[in-house]
């Protein structure tokens, strides 16, 4: 089967690889769209590699090439011997994340068993840590990582249920965290800061706005004049830092008070030198976005003296329903499905073919006009 490969940082090209061979807990998916992630892109230009062996090695793409894509979806071509809840021509989403139940342990570890998918002892994810991913024209995982799409929802849509997934959690963590200020508590929160503008900043916009319910102020702050845009139409303040001192803007909106909340969704490492500014004493600040390149951790220390509750929340994890498949994947697609979250609105650039998604991690992603890109090759086929 066709696939695109990354053989060294920065190169990536299609080639043929075997296709997976289906055990019968499995179902074979063929691919019908990919969400391209920062993390992907992270990978491609080798900051990041997540695959290694026993050992703890870190496995170089000239040793073993990888194909990237974990953001995906598609429709069962064939269902392993010993499925019964799937069929060919299903529509699914896919948790790329494979737990306890994903490999059929006997029992659960500690991290599976209290709703903690995502950090599986035995954890592995296709597309990110060496297993293949779904920029390819098929993917084998098991059955219970492939939760039906029961609504129309199209599959670029859909390709999107895992990072509104990461979203999800982050924020059921952040709801379940001990807290000086919280949603509903005795100290309400009553503002919130999310830096950051791109798909995470948007989602979260929204699911504040769409499914907490809070309606108190939100700030958005984005260079991006398209961005800035898209989370002042879902319902936040904003402000452009390229044109304005984000703190004394902040002081101004919240007279004086700073912030309680503070979402970090870039990756920008000059925020911690700016935070002291930002957030109220004790505030609560959840650390989302990866990257942090250019600062000293020693700016830590004048945001230490006030006290902060950092939260660290990565991937769609969560607990599993009662057919062990991902409560949090099933509670993305309700959302989308309903549409409580838009996504439609920031998918910027569709890739017809696997041949031209390698141009988004070259050049398309430092466009002005790009918010997220989705590789469609396999919807021409999967309607």
């Amino acid at each position: 089967m066709r696939a695109l490969r990354i053989s060294e940082p920065a190169v990536m090209g299609l080639c043929d690889i075997p296709a997976p061979e289906l055990k019968p807990h499995q179902v074979m998916v063929r691919v019908g769209a990919v969400g391209l992630c920062g993390t992907d892109f992270h990978i491609y230009e080798g900051q990041a590699n997540y695959n290694s062996d026993e050992n703890g090695r870190t496995i170089p793409f000239e040793e073993r090439p990888q194909v990237l894509g974990h953001e995906f979806c598609g429709i069962v071509e064939e269902a392993g011997s010993d499925v019964k809840d799937l069929k060919p021509g299903d529509r699914v989403s896919i948790d790329q994340g494979l737990n306890c139940h994903s490999l059929m342990k006997e029992s659960l570890c500690e991290y599976c068993e209290t709703g903690n998918s995502h950090q599986c002892a035995s954890y592995g994810e296709h597309g990110i840590t060496g297993l293949q991913g779904a920029l390819a024209e098929y993917v084998a995982v098991p059955a219970v990582n492939a939760v039906r799409i029961e609504s129309d929802l199209s599959l670029d849509q859909a390709a999107l249920v895992e990072p509104l997934g990461c979203i999800i959690h982050s924020c059921d963590v952040m709801l379940k965290t001990r807290a000086r200020y919280t949603f509903g508590g005795d100290r309400p929160i009553k503002s919130v800061l999310i830096c950051g503008a791109g798909p995470a900043g948007l989602l979260f916009t929204q699911y504040f706005r769409n499914v907490i319910g809070y309606d108190g102020l939100l700030i958005v702050t984005e260079p991006n004049a398209k961005r800035r845009n898209l989370a002042a139409e879902f319902g936040a303040t904003v402000i452009d830092p390229t044109a304005v001192d984000p703190v004394e803007a902040v002081k101004v909106l919240t007279s004086g008070e700073k912030i309680q909340l503070l979402i970090e969704s870039a990756g920008i490492g000059s925020l911690f030198k700016q935070m002291p500014g930002l957030i109220r004493k004790q505030a609560t600040v959840v650390l989302y976005g990866h990257g942090h390149h250019g600062v000293d951790i020693g700016a830590l220390n004048n945001v230490q003296f006030i006290e902060p509750t950092f939260i660290s929340p990565v991937g769609a994890s969560g607990g599993f329903d009662d057919d062990h498949r991902p409560g949090t994947y099933r509670k993305s697609l309700e959302l989308l499905s309903s549409g409580q979250i838009n996504v439609s609105r920031f998918i910027t650039h569709r890739y017809p073919s696997l041949g031209d998604v390698p141009q988004a991690f070259a050049k398309d992603r430092f466009g002005s006009d790009y918010i997220k890109g989705v590789s469609v090759h396999g919807m021409s086929i999967n309607k």
